[in-house]
């Protein structure tokens, strides 16, 4: 059974690591707009757009080895996919748990990371 067999590469381990300080810088940008008072769909936009800049160059550079600055719209979109999906699943967790806005924030984290590392190697960073 071919299809059961994975092998995780050294991009995906690559995407990992830079993945968690990436994660780390938009959780607590995201943080850091809930606590200055802006609503969570502006904290999440904002927590976004600015993590894009950072993400590029560390994913684009340290997990698909390109610094190809013409990937940039590319990525954007992923992102834009990536906002979409977010913003889906906190108003999801908020209607339907206890959960509140930093708490649903940081659960949807790990969601958003898959469907993010699947579209930039199969969209943006493919070979």
């Amino acid at each position: 059974m071919k299809f059961l067999t994975y092998r995780v590469d050294g991009t995906f381990v690559r995407f990992v690591l830079v993945g968690i300080v990436n994660t780390l810088f938009g959780v607590g940008l995201y943080c850091l707009f809930i606590y200055l008072g802006l609503p969570y769909r502006l904290a999440v936009l904002l927590s976004t757009v600015l993590g894009v800049l950072f993400n590029f160059k560390t994913i684009g550079a340290f997990v698909f080895r390109n610094r190809s600055n013409r990937l940039l719209f590319r990525f954007v979109g992923v992102y834009v996919v990536a906002y979409f999906v977010n913003i889906g699943i906190i108003h999801l967790l908020l209607l339907t748990t206890p959960l509140g806005e930093y708490w649903a924030g940081i659960v949807t984290t790990p969601v958003v990371a898959i469907v993010s590392y699947l579209l930039q190697k199969r969209f943006v960073f493919r070979h």
